[in-house]
């Protein structure tokens, strides 16, 4: 079985798998170590949910959320 995984090896050298597998028994594996740094991503469940509640916020007829306008963006 030859199956490619992502992983990330952190500062102390462990090697973190960024998806579960449940192999049935051991297998050897070869490591290749990539310059770039590790993409940060976003489920999709998240992004697909965004859209719903920003409509809603961003109706002129939605008063709730006006007064932290008032305040200095930090």
């Amino acid at each position: 079985m030859i199956q490619t995984l992502e992983a990330i090896i952190d500062t102390n050298g462990r090697v973190i798998l960024r998806d579960e597998i449940n192999p049935k028994r051991k297998y050897r594996a070869v490591v290749t170590i990539l310059e770039e740094e590790p993409k940060v991503e976003v489920s999709e469940t998240t992004l697909l949910s965004e859209v719903s509640p920003a409509k809603d916020w961003n109706m002129p007829e939605e008063k709730a959320w006006q007064y932290l306008e008032e305040f200095p963006s930090c």
